[in-house]
């Protein structure tokens, strides 16, 4: 027997899901969106790295018109996971990570500006 949760209140956690499954469908076929892929780094670091500037000039996360940010991680040519942030959270993460000076250089001979933010930190964030 299938029980969904202590309560057996398996057609209040299907509403909630349908919810989020057509917010979600909604996102993707009306919003604009932004995608950044990740390749292994991240693994070696424990750090996503978002940038911000490139050839001295705001670029990625600082003029993005996207409402929403996918930060897919690779695992060579594997996807591994896509984190999915609205861009305005996304922003006040990254903000709080470079006023803690977590910036590299990287990129392209590394001419872009990238904060740091830890993959262990993302979801305590209180942001």
């Amino acid at each position: 027997m299938f029980v969904a949760n202590k309560d057996n209140k398996f057609d209040i956690d299907l509403q909630y899901g349908q919810v989020r499954e057509e917010a979600l469908s909604d996102i993707l076929q009306n919003e604009k969106i932004e995608v950044k892929t990740e390749r292994d780094k991240w693994k070696e670091t424990g750090n996503i790295a978002i940038e911000f500037s490139c050839r001295d000039k705001p670029s990625g996360i600082a003029v993005t018109q996207a409402k929403w940010w996918v930060h897919v991680l690779a695992d060579g040519d594997e996807t591994y996971c896509m984190l999915m942030f609205p861009t305005d959270k996304l922003k006040k993460i990254a903000r709080h990570h470079h006023a803690d000076g977590k910036v590299v250089n990287g990129g392209d001979d590394n001419l872009s500006k990238l904060i740091l933010i830890p993959l262990k930190e993302i979801f305590n964030e209180r942001i």
